[in-house]
């Protein structure tokens, strides 16, 4: 299971080289503050994620699941500049 990129990382799908556009499936669990008015509508004034696990990745271009990897950003590459 592929971690988030970071400041230094992105996705890469390693089959056809997208580096753009991804379908991220995910599991999360979070912590709500909502206000309820008397009419009985509801909303979330604050929404905080406790913990979040990201189940896969498919690259959109061609579908590929097991093939998006973590790989370093140009910058990254160049020592943090740019």
């Amino acid at each position: 299971m592929p971690a988030r990129p970071g400041p230094t990382t992105r996705w890469r799908c390693a089959l056809c080289g997208n580096l753009t556009r991804f379908d991220v499936t995910t599991t999360a669990r979070s912590k709500d503050y909502v206000h309820v008015d008397l009419s009985g509508e509801q909303v979330v004034e604050e929404h905080a994620v406790l913990d979040e696990v990201v189940e896969h990745v498919a690259c959109r271009w061609c579908g590929a699941v097991d093939q998006v990897e973590l790989v370093p950003r140009p910058a990254a590459e160049a020592g943090g500049a740019g």
